[in-house]
């Protein structure tokens, strides 16, 4: 019996149906599949928008322009992906397709761009970093404004510790996944939150738990701890400094300065009680503005220009190849 003879869009089907094989096996198992000559017939023998319905799911696939197959599954749900103006996509049948997602492209320095959900986890993971970190420090510090016979106060004392450690945490997740330009600057923060930890553990170890006292009354009643936890502060107003610098943000700006001179007035002693506490008053204020706009903020703000981080990831050479394109793109459009 001769074999049938296809059209040069079966090759296309073979191609396609190698894409989305390895691809999108958690939607259509392989063992189930249609084999691939009739998939090809059924796709390339009928008119568009043909629809193959599997197990719920449609295999929505119209005619493709030749040669002109881009696959680009950037979606926040593993179950939905696009097949349109040559992207792929793969939904659940009486899904809606206004859900779908459809990122805005950027224009970077070192090309376009986009938000992905990764980069959309990482910014909400940062912010909720520094909300953390801001409610710990005023919950913490709230007992400098509480009444003795408060009933809340005796509980805050003794969990005190606690809500040192958990806004430390936090602390160290924002500088972790913090966006900066200059990797030697982030590295640098970093460094200044992991010796700030041990110098509070250290302290708390060695000098607090054996006096009796939890660390943060250990160093109100005693300002020469400052040199232990200290850089732990310096990393928290690197942050704010760069928020302040990046955005204007009023508030991140008078924390900059606010954190250093409160924690040198109580290392040195020259800083009355009066003042120190009006101090702490406005810190607190201001990190709890600050903490609560960065979630009014646009997402692509804390990525900054994403461009650059992935040129900073390519290796040496193409980024020698990349930098040497795109000079040659700027010098034919200037000529043009």
């Amino acid at each position: 019996m001769a074999m049938p003879s296809f059209s040069p869009r079966y090759e296309q089907a073979k191609l396609l149906q190698e894409e989305i094989h390895p691809r999108y096996s958690h939607l259509i198992k392989e063992d189930k599949v249609l084999k691939m000559s009739d998939m090809a017939l059924r796709l390339f023998t009928t008119p568009p928008a043909v629809q193959y319905h599997y197990q719920a799911k449609t295999l929505r696939i119209p005619l493709l322009r030749p040669n002109f197959i881009v696959f680009q599954p950037r979606l926040f749900s593993s179950t939905k992906s696009s097949v349109r103006s040559g992207t792929i996509r793969c939904k659940a049948t009486g899904e809606s397709s206004q859900s779908s997602f459809n990122p805005t492209v950027y224009q970077g320095i070192y090309g376009p761009w986009t938000v992905d959900s990764s980069d959309v986890r990482e910014v909400i993971l940062y912010r909720s970093g520094l909300v953390t970190a801001a409610a710990s420090f005023v919950l913490a510090a709230s007992v400098t404004f509480l009444p003795d016979n408060f009933s809340w106060n005796s509980i805050i004392k003794q969990n005190v510790d606690l809500f040192y450690s958990l806004g430390a945490g936090g602390l160290g997740l924002s500088l972790l996944l913090i966006h900066i330009y200059v990797t030697e600057i982030k590295r640098t923060l970093q460094a200044l939150w992991a010796v700030g930890i041990v110098g509070s553990l250290a302290t708390y170890i060695t000098l607090a738990q054996p006096a009796g006292e939890s660390l943060v009354q250990y160093v109100v009643d005693n300002p020469t701890v400052v040199w232990f936890i200290g850089p732990l502060f310096a990393a928290l107003t690197g942050l704010v400094f760069k928020e302040g610098l990046c955005y204007g943000k009023l508030e991140a700006t008078v924390l900059t300065f606010i954190i250093p001179i409160l924690l040198l007035g109580h290392l040195t002693s020259l800083m009355e009680d009066g003042a120190k506490v009006t101090l702490l008053g406005l810190w607190m204020a201001l990190f709890v503005v600050f903490a609560a706009r960065k979630f009014t903020q646009p997402i692509k703000d804390d990525i900054g220009d994403k461009s650059v981080f992935m040129f900073n990831a390519l290796p040496e050479k193409e980024k020698k190849a990349l930098v040497k394109k795109l000079e040659q793109q700027k010098q034919s459009e200037n000529l043009n």
